[in-house]
């Protein structure tokens, strides 16, 4: 039989293909086995350190994120030059003669030059948006804040740094790291700042309306009570035997609905709700209507996310709390804003709110 492959018989053919395949399945089972998960790049881990941060500077302050970012990963090396790694200084801002705070020098332009020091990074964010909120850079504030393009082309043109390259190097880093998604990250940030300052906060507004009409509070189902929370959020409370697929079936919804809306793992078996448990029917909120919520003895994050009807990723977010910090060292957990490293409330929530925030 002819073969239009190979010069040699169908069957040395057939065994040459074999062996090949044998060779490249072999190859491939290498080359699985040596592959390694992706290592975040020094920009990549200082992005992922800081963005938060820089959200947080441009809702306060307008400066877009992007642009905070690209300058401090520019002007710090990604957080490992001398200034930032020794004086937590973030943007290479120098002393001037308005600067009363701690001073570290180093060669620059000139030798021995004057740079601010700080405790703590976080300082220099802030200190950096004061910076550029001066006369010297005001007309920057007339851009759009995700116009980083004319932002990045401003500072060089009001004198930010002497390198000609600054405002590409800038524009290239926040391209290359897709700087850009936070600036709207701070633009929806700042949105819910304005109207927490205006008293325009929607939970509250779901709460008043169920306070103000009871008759809305239970409605009967078959033989369940569906009971509408202050958060209006429709639950019922778990009888005994009660199980998730029979109360799907009872209410006409799917099982994995109960797993989600009430933050149970599937992945942990079957989860048999205790009589009395609150057994949500709709997602909880992101947020809560109170600022704070106390803990009670022996009371776990997800009993009380149960209680408040916030959902346990959100409160976990919000109180940077993580498998080695399982629960707040204050003995509460912030329902609406991410606290500081130091268990506080944002700057900015806690002048609203008076010496009570």
């Amino acid at each position: 039989m002819p073969s239009f492959i190979f010069p040699f018989s169908w069957t040395k053919s057939l065994s040459a293909l074999l062996a090949w395949m044998l060779i490249w399945m072999a190859m491939g089972v290498c080359f699985v086995a040596t592959a390694q998960p992706h290592e975040l790049s020094a920009q990549e881990q200082y992005v992922q350190q800081w963005s938060e941060e820089a959200v947080y500077q441009m809702a306060v302050h307008g400066i877009p994120a992007s642009i905070t970012l690209a300058q401090g990963i520019l002007e710090s090396g990604s957080g490992r030059s001398q200034l930032a790694a020794k004086s937590n200084n973030h943007f290479g801002i120098k002393c001037h003669k308005d600067w009363t705070g701690a001073k570290v020098f180093h060669d620059d332009d000139s030798r021995g030059e004057c740079f601010r020091s700080y405790e703590n990074a976080s300082e220099s964010f802030q200190d950096h948006s004061a910076f550029l909120k001066r006369d010297r850079y005001q007309t920057l504030f007339e851009l759009e804040s995700t116009d980083y393009k004319g932002w990045a082309k401003g500072l060089k043109k009001c004198g930010y740094a002497t390198n000609p390259k600054y405002a590409s190097l800038l524009i290239q880093l926040i391209e290359q790291n897709d700087l850009g998604k936070y600036d709207q990250q701070g633009l929806a940030l700042q949105a819910e700042r304005i109207a927490f300052a205006e008293g325009k906060n929607a939970a509250d507004a779901a709460r008043h309306a169920v306070l103000t009409n009871p008759s809305k509070s239970t409605v009967q189902r078959g033989r369940r009570a569906i009971q509408l929370s202050e958060r209006n959020i429709e639950y019922i409370l778990a009888a005994d035997g009660d199980s998730y697929p029979e109360l799907a079936v009872e209410l006409d919804m799917m099982p994995w609905q109960f797993y989600r809306y009430n933050d149970i793992d599937r992945s942990s078996g079957p989860y048999q709700p205790k009589s009395g448990d609150i057994i949500y029917l709709q997602p909880k909120r992101k947020r809560g209507d109170q600022a704070w919520l106390t803990l009670r003895p022996n009371e776990s994050v997800w009993q009380a996310s149960q209680r408040c009807g916030v959902q346990l990723k959100s409160l976990v977010r919000m109180n940077r709390l993580s498998p080695e910090t399982p629960l707040p060292a204050t003995g509460r957990l912030s329902l609406q804003w991410r606290i500081t490293p130091e268990g506080k409330l944002p700057n900015w929530v806690r002048m609203l709110r008076g010496p009570g925030g």
